[in-house]
């Protein structure tokens, strides 16, 4: 495939496949969906230049400074530099997506800690589990906790 610069591209035909990207990534249903076209489409080195981008707009928004940023991930300062200034400059994509990711992290782990608790036998959260109907009132009263992954992590 020949190389077109961005520059020299019709504003049109450039928002026109770019369309179809968001569109084409919007449409992907499951993490598994989503890793598939990922791999497909990076090379695993770039896959992980994005992944560790995340992981210093998480930092960033966790008020890690550029030099503790610098030796946890081995990231240089411009790399640094950039992600924040999207990340509170940018069209607002790091901004909403961090949160999220945060909050579906914290999910996962309570997730993995019943899935813990659950196994121990005759734990009560084992009995909870095993006799639920025994346990219907204390299982309504506690909320019941929403643990269940977002449609687009659906398996």
């Amino acid at each position: 495939m020949s190389r077109k610069k961005f520059e020299n591209m019709h504003p049109r035909e450039r928002n026109r496949i770019l369309d179809e990207f968001w569109t084409m990534v919007a449409l992907l249903e499951s993490k598994d969906e989503v890793r598939g076209f990922f791999k497909d489409l990076l090379s695993a080195s770039e896959s992980v230049m994005l992944a560790r981008r995340i992981q210093i707009a998480k930092l960033l928004l966790s008020g890690w400074s550029y030099e503790a940023i610098e030796s946890q991930i081995g990231a240089g300062p411009t790399t640094i530099a950039s992600v924040h200034r999207w990340l509170h400059g940018g069209f607002g994509g790091y901004a909403r997506a961090i949160p999220k990711l945060t909050k579906e992290l914290q999910r996962q782990d309570k997730v993995a800690e019943r899935r813990v608790e659950e196994s121990v036998p005759l734990s009560a959260a084992w009995m909870r589990k095993r006799y639920p109907l025994h346990y219907f009132l204390v299982n309504m009263l506690r909320g019941g906790e929403d643990l269940t992954p977002p449609r687009k992590l659906g398996r």
